[in-house]
């Protein structure tokens, strides 16, 4: 069965998807290969999985992979394997990925194999490698064709963040992020923490009032904030010169004289605090467990960015990092108002904690 990524797509939101078998995306655009992984990870959690990744370094490596599909834990129902790399399966594991695929669809197993490749013309697609994915399972083709589709993407994304843009407030919005998808992906992401007390309120009355409406096939209410092109243009205002996102690379890059400059600019355009702090929390718990072992790629850190978490994980100590739950905790209660030190200065003091700069040594 063959989709492009907008067809295939929020039939994966749905709350009940079988995912055993042969997946193939094939694209240039990296976003949606995430959105997809997205998509597919709650399903393979929800079915017990083990969910490894697997890099393709040459043809051998197909043999890791079959190796993997057959083994069994004693912990899990079923592995689901990320596989990357554009190395191509020879003529004798296409015989076993398509013994794989026909098993899958009668039940034989339930492991899943998705594999992620740069974007496969009309010729590869008549390939025989790519033949058992074609005709036993799923190929997704993760490429955006036209603007309307962009929008239609994006509009599924503002609709899970909880938004809800009007015409000339899309318009704006692709044309203040140059028609990128990851940039207006980001400003979405970042509309949603911005607006998150205004849905809240929304969401918290209509539950009190019992009129909540849900989607048939979503435990997401369907009530959104609206914004209109006002709304957009005020949002944006603090975006002008830097955003949490400018936070997030300079505190992982260990430059403490940007991550201070972007702080004072971030307090002078009056950024709310909680998602300064949101960003500080996220890239510190992904460090911490990245110290601790964990797959970079498994914690949903894109490859572009990986390279900067294992810069900054060099920069810090597991003593270091075991005062960083405290630190946050205390932005946590000074932005509430709990303690008296005054909660720009807790988060100046944990992004420089970040960033390699101590302003207190570590007892």
């Amino acid at each position: 069965m063959q989709d492009t990524f907008i067809q295939a797509y929020p039939k994966l939101l749905q709350p009940s998807v079988a995912v055993a078998g042969l997946w193939l995306a094939h694209g240039d655009e990296p976003l949606l290969s995430q959105w997809l992984i997205d998509a597919l990870r709650p399903h393979w959690r929800a079915q017990n999985y083990a969910i490894k990744r697997i890099e393709l370094v040459s043809v051998k490596s197909w043999q890791e992979v079959l190796s993997e599909l057959g083994s069994q834990s004693l912990f899990d129902d079923a592995s689901a394997l990320i596989v990357t790399g554009n190395h191509k399966p020879d003529k004798a594991v296409i015989a076993e990925l398509e013994r794989f695929a026909v098993d899958a669809q009668t039940g034989a197993h339930s492991h899943s194999l998705l594999w992620l490749t740069p974007k496969q013309d009309k010729r590869a697609q008549t390939s025989k490698w790519f033949a058992p994915f074609a005709q036993y399972g799923h190929v997704i083709d993760c490429n955006l064709y036209n603007e309307q589709q962009r929008q239609q993407l994006l509009q599924i994304q503002a609709q899970q963040f909880g938004l809800t843009l009007s015409q000339e407030a899309w318009q704006l919005l692709m044309s203040h992020t140059e028609h990128h998808l990851l940039s207006a992906y980001q400003t979405l992401w970042r509309l949603s923490y911005l607006f998150a007390p205004q849905l809240m309120a929304i969401n918290d009355s209509d539950n009190n009032s019992h009129s909540t409406n849900f989607d048939n096939n979503s435990s997401q209410p369907l009530t959104n904030v609206a914004l209109d092109i006002n709304d957009l243009q005020a949002a944006l205002v603090s975006d002008a010169q830097f955003s949490v996102f400018d936070l997030s690379d300079a505190m992982l890059a260990g430059n403490s004289a940007q991550v201070a400059k972007i702080i004072f600019q971030l307090k002078a355009t009056d950024e709310p605090t909680t998602l300064v702090l949101w960003a500080i929390s996220k890239d510190m718990r992904q460090i911490m467990q990245l110290m601790d072992g964990q797959d970079p790629q498994a914690l949903g850190i894109w490859r572009s960015k990986q390279g900067l978490y294992q810069q900054a994980c060099r920069r810090q100590s597991k003593a270091q990092t075991a005062a960083w739950p405290a630190l946050l905790y205390k932005c946590d209660q000074s932005i509430k108002g709990l303690v008296r030190q005054p909660a720009w200065e807790l988060l100046l003091q944990a992004a420089l904690e970040l960033s390699g700069q101590r302003l207190f040594k570590t007892p």
